[in-house]
């Protein structure tokens, strides 16, 4: 197997993205879950006559959880995410640099060396294969 440039580096951001994307969620919920359970229903009189197993109250939370958490991140994304990608693009130097370009060689500001640099960087993004290492 012939290791391409930042091969490690690659899998080294797919570990995080596999721990912090789905095994920390899942290990937070199932913490989250246990732990309300053992301060709010354990020993609270009121609740165990209610709820008073475990499982029982693993379903009602995931039943009530996931749909407010649905709505909340869909909340988010119409709302909040534009924002969010809004104020990375303002501060993100490579696109207002090609954006500057473009907009230069609309106008007929870009050099030739210029517009040739741009090409060459939209170039090497495009050929560029997410996942080939």
């Amino acid at each position: 197997m012939v290791f391409k440039k930042n091969f490690v580096r690659k899998l080294w951001w797919d570990s995080r993205q596999g721990h912090s994307t789905y095994l920390m969620f899942l290990l937070a919920f199932l913490n989250f879950i246990l732990i309300t359970f053992n301060y709010l229903i354990e020993g609270n009189s009121i609740f165990e006559t209610f709820i008073s197993n475990l499982w029982i109250f693993s379903i009602i939370f995931v039943i009530l959880y996931l749909p407010t958490a649905t709505l909340i991140g869909r909340w988010h994304t119409k709302t909040q995410l534009s924002v969010e990608e809004s104020l990375k693009l303002e501060e993100n130097p490579i696109m207002a640099r090609m954006v500057r370009t473009l907009l230069d060689a609309k106008t007929g500001k870009a050099s030739e060396e210029e517009i040739t640099e741009f090409r060459k960087i939209v170039s090497e993004i495009e050929k560029k294969d997410i996942h080939e290492f």
